[in-house]
């Protein structure tokens, strides 16, 4: 047996294996890279995070990504070498990280990538008759398993298109195995570029496991930011949005498209939530005569309402606590319009459940891999749509 493949089998057969989980989301403040302790698998997950870090991006990493990120027409070449060049690029960080930490490499099972997301295309959003759902992450897990000299699993969205979900969101696997919990409904509301939420029944029945992106969550707010702020990259503290009003014309505008009557689940990203969807909102709500920081008011309140309005919509009268991760937390007006638009509901965050919400997505890769090396794929049955029980992750030997 090939040497590596045999130290694989050794590494699913231990009794606790440490896995590296990346995570690299649309708004490219940098790598998160969480380091795991993983023991036992399903319900029978436990989960040690032993360090945590973002590894910011420089401008000149940021600018790559931006010239092929969310477009339809790109330099062809410019995305095939930025694949091996984001591969090398997370190894190197990867290794920085691991010297800061006093982690030898050699102490690491596996690493879990998720990539860059450069395109995302459900078949709802693409409208291409014939063509299957597709998305696109790139950073090839063989430069990052040669690079570390870690074995490594990526390209997890891939499987789950492959098998009938559209690639997106993947939290529903990882939420429920870390953070369901007998008698008590829970909401796990993750705010990146797209917002998306699980909901977690108390009963514990998976058949009644809920996943769905609702819309954007920073990505336009972001977005816009860029644009109007030139040098500034999101609205810290939401200074900006807090000196404006937001334009209900507008956020009614905003709120104008079929997305939003689709049923759920479903998925979007950038490729639709972006600043020609909302030069349109403004067009058609004549609202282009607002100053920047009433038309970031009005993003962020749109934000709010997309959430509130999913979260009411799918799960009715139903009593849940909700627990907050991703970068849309840390906006102090984003948080304080979904307190007013969801009066009755419980608002806290993932920290109260062991896992910090910086570092949640990066785990929830780092249990995908842990599940593909030890796990069944979970029984969601075959009424649960876009949901797949399969195990995710292709496999990069380091040698």
């Amino acid at each position: 047996m090939n040497k590596v493949l045999s130290q694989l089998f050794e590494v699913a057969s231990k009794k606790k294996r440490t896995i590296i989980g990346l995570m690299s989301g649309t708004s490219l403040d940098g790598l998160d890279i969480a380091l795991c302790e993983f023991e036992g698998q399903g319900t029978e997950t436990r989960m040690e995070l032993r360090e945590f870090v973002t590894m910011p991006y420089d401008e000149t990493f940021k600018k790559e990504v931006k010239a092929i990120f969310s477009k339809r027409e790109v330099d062809l070449e410019r995305v095939c070498l930025l694949n091996a060049y984001i591969g090398r690029f997370h190894a190197d960080l990867i290794n920085k990280s691991l010297q800061e930490w006093g982690v030898d490499a050699t102490e690491v099972d596996v690493i879990a990538s998720h990539g860059q997301t450069i395109y995302h295309a459900p078949a709802s959003l693409h409208g291409i008759a014939d063509m299957p759902d597709a998305t696109l992450q790139i950073g090839d897990g063989d430069h990052i398993a040669m690079g570390t000299g870690v074995i490594t699993l990526s390209d997890f969205r891939q499987k789950h298109v492959a098998a009938g979900g559209e690639g997106a969101p993947l939290a529903v696997y990882g939420d429920y195995l870390l953070f369901s919990k007998r008698n008590q409904n829970r909401i796990m509301l993750n705010i990146g570029g797209i917002a998306n939420f699980t909901f977690l029944p108390g009963d514990l029945d998976t058949s009644r496991i809920f996943s769905t992106d609702v819309g954007p969550g920073n990505t336009l707010m972001d977005a816009y930011v860029q644009q109007q702020f030139p040098g500034t990259y999101y609205d810290a503290d939401a200074a900006i949005a807090r000196k404006g009003t937001y334009n209900q014309a507008l956020v009614a505008s905003l709120l104008y498209h079929p997305f939003f009557e689709q049923d759920f689940p479903k998925t979007t990203g950038p490729e639709l939530f972006n600043l020609a969807y909302l030069t349109e909102a403004q067009r058609r709500s004549d609202t282009e005569h607002l100053s920047p920081e009433d038309v970031m008011a009005s993003l962020n309140r749109f934000s709010a309402v997309a959430i509130c309005g999913a979260l009411t919509r799918s799960l009715g009268d139903a009593v849940f606590e909700i627990f907050l991760s991703g970068g849309g937390m840390h906006n102090p007006l984003l948080i304080q319009n979904i307190n007013e638009l969801l009066p009755g509901a419980t608002v806290r965050n993932t920290a109260e459940l062991g896992v910090s919400p910086d570092a949640k997505e990066a785990v929830l890769f780092a249990t995908l891999a842990n599940e593909c090396l030890v796990g069944e794929p979970i029984p969601f049955g075959p009424g649960k749509r876009r949901v797949p029980s399969v195990l995710m992750g292709k496999i990069s030997l380091p040698e």
